[in-house]
């Protein structure tokens, strides 16, 4: 069964990672994919090849989303080539790891306007457009455990994850009305371009590995099914709903 059969995906932050997974798995399931993504052109050029591949249609969209415009030009050029939005997934962030007495004020900035401002503006784009359409929708922001615990090196990020929480679950009653629905997704460690370089340090790959009680540490490919599900009608009556998707390591406290 194809959950998103018929449906027009858009995603931010899609050439890698855990976009690309969602851009990918939505495409699995019948969509047709918009991408967004900030630099690599060829690795862009190889998921629209991918989609492509498995029978669905895919533009891809070159932004930053830290400019408030590029969330208006990503949703023209999605309904310009599509016809319409039905499900937007908001992935783009960073994280530049730092100790916190001495943050640059330019390195919390950027990180603030690309994981807070650019998923506002990015959700508020598309619902215009659910709304304009009046069919409803489905809006799946990527937030991170971080959201529910601090970190030493990310005290600029950890917060940005809470905004994203906090606003899937104010725009779940904003949005409620025009039959959108709402919800995040909370990744616990995954092995994605942002954290490369801490996890190559192998002693503390390994102490991460041993707190999550399914003895692994999570791939992009672990949020596809998630975010697909909570996009879908399988989840029709969930919404301002957050899924922790992390191996069981926020449970671990042992």
């Amino acid at each position: 069964m194809k959950l998103l059969e018929g449906n027009t995906v858009l995603v931010t932050g899609a050439s890698t990672g855990i976009g690309r997974a969602a851009a990918i798995g939505a495409a699995q399931h019948g969509a047709d994919v918009a991408i967004n993504y900030a630099n690599s052109d060829r690795s862009a050029a190889s998921c629209v090849a991918e989609i492509e591949a498995l029978g669905q249609r895919a533009i891809t969209v070159k932004g930053d989303v830290a400019d408030p415009q590029t969330a208006q030009d990503f949703v023209a050029r999605a309904v310009e080539a599509f016809g319409k939005v039905d499900v937007k997934v908001s992935n783009a962030g960073i994280c530049p790891f730092h100790a916190f007495l001495d943050m640059p004020a330019d390195v919390v900035e950027r990180t603030f306007k690309v994981n807070l401002h650019g998923a506002y503006f990015m959700v508020q784009g598309a619902a215009q457009q659910m709304v304009k359409q009046g069919h409803g929708g489905s809006i799946v922001a990527v937030s991170s455990i971080s959201a529910l615990v601090g970190g030493e090196y990310q005290t600029h990020y950890t917060l940005t994850k809470a905004g994203v929480h906090s606003l899937m679950q104010s725009t779940a009653i904003a949005l409620g009305k025009h039959g959108i629905r709402c919800n995040s997704v909370l990744p616990g460690t995954i092995l994605t371009e942002i954290n490369k370089d801490d996890l190559a340090d192998v002693e503390k790959r390994e102490y991460m590995e041993k707190r999550v009680p399914l003895g692994r540490l999570g791939a992009s490919e672990d949020l596809a099914g998630p975010i697909v599900f909570l996009a879908s009608d399988m989840a029709a009556y969930v919404t301002g709903a957050a899924l922790r998707v992390d191996g069981g390591m926020y449970v671990n406290l042992q």
